[in-house]
Order: C-alpha cells, then sequence, then structure tokens
C-alpha cells in the first residue's frame, strides 16, 4: 500500500466514510490538512466565519439529517471557540466529529503558540476525545471517532491532531467497521420489562405518552405514532421531541413543561402510568422532582442507562433503542390477552378535552402593535408547517415550539439543553446545504442573533437562501419577562439601546432586508420573502415589548399550578376527586 501523509489520510478517512460536508476554519495547525482538501474535490469544506459558527451548523446538518456532522478548527483559540458549540450538541444528543489542529508533539505541554489542552478542556462536554500522536493510528481513531458519534446515545466526538502528524507518512487503510470492547452499546431492550410495561399500560385509567428527542435521534417515530393510536392515550412531545408525534394529530396534547399548553401539563400532573420514551426528565420539564406526576407509575425507555432514574425514580426502566423497545412493545400489547378500560380512557378524554377549552395559547388579535405569536402563526400558516425551523434561545424559542406544528421529526433543530444564544442562523446553513431545495426559515430575536450574526456573510458566499424572522422587541425578552415577575420589574441590562438597522446590515451582506412595524404588513412581508426563493431575506418585525410567553410554570411548582396569560380562558376547576 502507498504511504500518505496525515493530512493525506485524514481527507481519504473522510472521504471513504462518506462526510459531504466539512464546517471550518483554517490556522496555523491545519493548513497540512487544508492543503490537502484543496487538491481533492469530493469533501466540501464550508468557511464559516467563527469557529462557533461552524459547530453550530454542522450539528444543524447532523439534527436535520441523521448523519454525523464534521468540524475542523485550528489549535489553540480555535479549539476554545468551537467549545460551545460542541457543549450545546453534548447537552442534545447531537452527533458531531470535531477535529482540532493541535502543536506538534515534541511542544505539547510547553505553552506553545496557540497551545490548549484541548481533550482536557472538551472532556466534560463530550461522548469521548481522543489525542492522535501517531500517524499509523489517525485512521482507526477517525473510524472510531464517528462509530462513537453516532451509535447509542449520540454525542460530539474530539479528535486532537498534532501538525507533525499531519505531516508524518504511513501506509493507508480504513476500516469498513470497527468494535471496541469497552462501548457496546445495547438495542434490544429486556423482553420481560416490556411485557410488564405493556400490562401496566393497558391496565392504566389515565395513561399518558412523554416522549423526547431520543424518539427523533433514534429514528423511531413510526413506531411511536403506531403506539400511541394503538392505545388511544394523549402524547405530549418535550421541547427537544416537537415532531416526534404529529403536532396537528387530535391525540397529541402539544408540548409540556415550563411553557407547555395547560392540558399537557394537567394531564401529567394527573396521570396513573407515564410511559417515557427517549426523554431525560430535565428540570424544565419536572418541575420540583418531589411534586413531579405524583399519581403515576413511570416506565422509561432510554437507549442510555445512565439516563433511567437519573432525576426521576421509575417503576419499569428499560434500556434499548426506542424503534426495538416501541416494536416490541406494540407486539407485546396486540398479543396480550388483557384489554384496556375503555370507559375509563372515555373519561381520561372527556377531562382533557375540558383542560383544552381553557385555550392556554390564547393572546389578543386585535393589537395595534405586531403580536409576536401572529408572526409565527402567519409562517406556520403560509409554508404549510413543511419548513425546517431553526431558532435561537429565548421567548421567540418558546412561541415557535407553541405556535408552529411540526408534523414530521427532524424538523425543528433548536438548543435545548444549553440554550445557546447564536445557535439559530449557522444551524440553519448547516440545513439549507443538506437540504438545498427546502424551505430553512430561521426564528431569532435581536439579542440572539447578534451572537453570531457574522455567518451572514458565509450565507452569502455559499449562497444560502434562508428567511430570517427576527422577532426584536429591544429586550433581551425572556430575561426581561423573569425580571418583570420576579425581580420586581428591575430590567438590569436587558433592555437593547443600541441595536443596529437589521435590515441595512443584511443588505449590507449582499441579502434582502426587510422592516415591518404593523401587523397588516406581516402577511404581505412574509409572502413576498418566501417567494424569493434564491435569496437570504432578513424581516425585521418590531414586535409588543411587553409580551409575555404563557403557560408559564414557576421554579419549583407543580405542573397544575400555571401562570396563564390575559386573554386565556376562565380556568377549569382542578380540584376535584380522581377516579
Amino acid at each position: 500500500m502507498a504511504e500518505l501523509t496525515g493530512a493525506e489520510i485524514f481527507v481519504r478517512s473522510l472521504a471513504d466514510e462518506g462526510v459531504e460536508y466539512v464546517f471550518g476554519y483554517p490556522g496555523g495547525a491545519t493548513l497540512h490538512i487544508y492543503d490537502a482538501l484543496y487538491k481533492q474535490e469530493k469533501i466540501k469544506h464550508i468557511l464559516a466565519r467563527h469557529e462557533q459558527g461552524a459547530t453550530h451548523a454542522a450539528d444543524g446538518y447532523a439534527r436535520s439529517t441523521g448523519k454525523t456532522g464534521v468540524v475542523l478548527v485550528t489549535s489553540g483559540p480555535g479549539a476554545t471557540n468551537a467549545v460551545t458549540g460542541i457543549a450545546t450538541a453534548y447537552m442534545d444528543s447531537s452527533p458531531l466529529v470535531v477535529f482540532t489542529g493541535q502543536v506538534a508533539t515534541s511542544l505539547i505541554g510547553d505553552d506553545a503558540f496557540q497551545e490548549v489542552d484541548s481533550v482536557g478542556i472538551s472532556r466534560p462536554c463530550v461522548k469521548h476525545n481522543f489525542l492522535v500522536k501517531d500517524v499509523r493510528d489517525l485512521a482507526i481513531t477517525i473510524k472510531k471517532a464517528f462509530h462513537i458519534a453516532n451509535s447509542g446515545r449520540p454525542g460530539p466526538v474530539v479528535v486532537d491532531i498534532p501538525k507533525d502528524v499531519t505531516a508524518h507518512k504511513a501506509e493507508y487503510f480504513y476500516p469498513k467497521t470497527v468494535s471496541m470492547r469497552s462501548y457496546q452499546p445495547k438495542v434490544e431492550g429486556h423482553p420481560g420489562q416490556i411485557r410488564k410495561a405493556a400490562n401496566l399500560l393497558l391496565s392504566a385509567k389515565r395513561p399518558m405518552i412523554y416522549t423526547g428527542g431520543g424518539v427523533i435521534l433514534g429514528e423511531g417515530s413510526a413506531e411511536l405514532s403506531e403506539l400511541v393510536r394503538l392505545l388511544g392515550c394523549p402524547c405530549t412531545n418535550t421541547l427537544m421531541g416537537l415532531g416526534g408525534y404529529p403536532g396537528t394529530d387530535p391525540l397529541f396534547v402539544g408540548m409540556l413543561g415550563m411553557h407547555g399548553t395547560y392540558e399537557a401539563n394537567m394531564a401529567m400532573h394527573d396521570c396513573d402510568v407515564l410511559l417515557a420514551v427517549g426523554a431525560r426528565f430535565d428540570d424544565r420539564v419536572t418541575g420540583e422532582v418531589d411534586k413531579f406526576c405524583p399519581h403515576a407509575r413511570i416506565i422509561h425507555i432510554d437507549i442510555d442507562p445512565s439516563s433511567i432514574a437519573k432525576n426521576v425514580p421509575v417503576t419499569i426502566p428499560i434500556v434499548g433503542s426506542v424503534p426495538d423497545v416501541l416494536r416490541e412493545l406494540i407486539r407485546q400489547v396486540k398479543e396480550s390477552n388483557k384489554e384496556a378500560d375503555k370507559a375509563a380512557l372515555e373519561a381520561w378524554w372527556d377531562q382533557i378535552n375540558e383542560w383544552r377549552k381553557l385555550s392556554c395559547l390564547n393572546y389578543d388579535r386585535q393589537s395595534e402593535l405586531i403580536k409576536p405569536q401572529f408572526v409565527v402563526e402567519k409562517l406556520y400558516e403560509l409554508t404549510g408547517g413543511d419548513a425546517f425551523v431553526t431558532s435561537d434561545v429565548g421567548q421567540h424559542q418558546m412561541w415557535t415550539a407553541q405556535f408552529y406544528k411540526f408534523d414530521k421529526p427532524r424538523r425543528w433543530i433548536n438548543s435545548g439543553g444549553l440554550g445557546t444564544m447564536g445557535f439559530g442562523l449557522p444551524a440553519a446553513m448547516g440545513v439549507q446545504l443538506a437540504h438545498p431545495d427546502a424551505l430553512v426559515a430561521c426564528v431569532t430575536g435581536e439579542a440572539s442573533i447578534q451572537m453570531c450574526i457574522q455567518e451572514l456573510s458565509t450565507c452569502k458566499q455559499y449562497d444560502l437562501p434562508i428567511k430570517v424572522v427576527n422577532l426584536n422587541n429591544r429586550y433581551m425578552g425572556m430575561v426581561r419577562q423573569w425580571q418583570e415577575f420576579f425581580y420586581d420589574r428591575r430590567y438590569s441590562h436587558s433592555y437593547m439601546d443600541a441595536l443596529p438597522d437589521f435590515m441595512k446590515l443584511a443588505e449590507s451582506y449582499g441579502h434582502v432586508g426587510m422592516r415591518i412595524e404593523q401587523p397588516a404588513d406581516v402577511e404581505g412581508a412574509l409572502k413576498e420573502a418566501l417567494a424569493q426563493k434564491d435569496r437570504l431575506v432578513f424581516m425585521d418585525f418590531i414586535t409588543d415589548q411587553t409580551e409575555n410567553v404563557y403557560p408559564m410554570i414557576a421554579a419549583g411548582k407543580p405542573h397544575n399550578e400555571m401562570e396563564l396569560g390575559p386573554c386565556a380562558s376562565p380556568p377549569v376547576d382542578t380540584d376535584r376527586e380522581l377516579a
């Protein structure tokens, strides 16, 4: 076999792995690799304008496709700039392989120019990481990195490559498969546990199915839909799980948690059997753990054994991949001699439909100011619910989750666990590159968009026709809301009083800019923007500064104690005798 340099081995390995895009930013420690990339045409490199943008773009690519996103950054500040994106992917279990350049092996530990301990810095926020010290280990390490990143519970893997390793030569061999004795993810659930789960679900009088991002990551949406319809019980999704079950289906009761619907949270609080699938019982979902689902026996399905009973004790733990376990659970339910209590289920639905009558997402539709909810509703209506939608973090994220009904998985791309401002635009870049003919919308706010706004330059270079929906209330909206509720309206440093003219800023990058100030102009602006299929359009909607996200559960409160908006119908009486 011919000998190749480490840089050539790197490029050949990515090609053999089937990598389509590498998102990155060059620097001294990676120049051998960039030279090798220049000499080939199979792998496309996307030049971001900041390493954080590169990681978010790779993350958006990964979340919208299920493939592994690939990042290449240089040593020192290149690696540290990527850490926020790595941590974002880690919290939301998104598969990335991040290659960081490193100083030559002889200089490691000497505080050389642009040296940082990339392995040590990234260790708390990666699934695994490697430091390659011998060129002969490079190809197998790359194979291991991809295997780890996109198997079991997905996550980011960092591979740190010293510059001299990319210059040294070795024979090239890239294995088709790899096996590691210490890493063997469990796929099939225990049949006895699944049988217990089927019997418990069929005995329930007030069943509830609560699902998270694991359903989407594990490609289990079809099986979930079959099970929910088979049982006929209510289903709710977490923020990360939206689209895992169709948002327009009558059995779907909306998102749950801090800003979930009244009916979803009340059903969680009052259910007697809870099936949790691919969800991690995040604090934004559970509230005070001691008050979470006080009447329920809990079944928890997850591929990651460390997630089960981590935050909430469960009755029946099942470790395995979502589709594998759900298929067996469906079979067990169909073949069981036990039948569900149809009368109890009908009474349960009667109660849920009473909660639905509260119309907890109502808002003032007669306002002379643009309501952010109205913009999202119109976006949903005009796109037919078929767009890929990314978001940043804050009020606009919650309104999008509430008012854009996702019927398909991998259409809702947002930072849930880490809550990373600046995620939306670069993530949309990755989504648009993965789906060049699809409509991609980034719903953001004037504070978040400025975190990575330089990526408008990347969008121009690669002709990415993203539609940016900026819900501009001149505040860090969610910070302001908390300050209003819990800090006696002391709006400390949450007001954005030196904003750019976003319309002119977008135009300066070569894009189309719009400024919309009247409710009557919202629909027309969106239609005009959506019609420009080959241009990025930045829509700056000047929205009501005082609007808050409702419902809201304050920290430490249970699901049945929600703060409701002023436009909700009179609350349903919840002081009743449970069946």
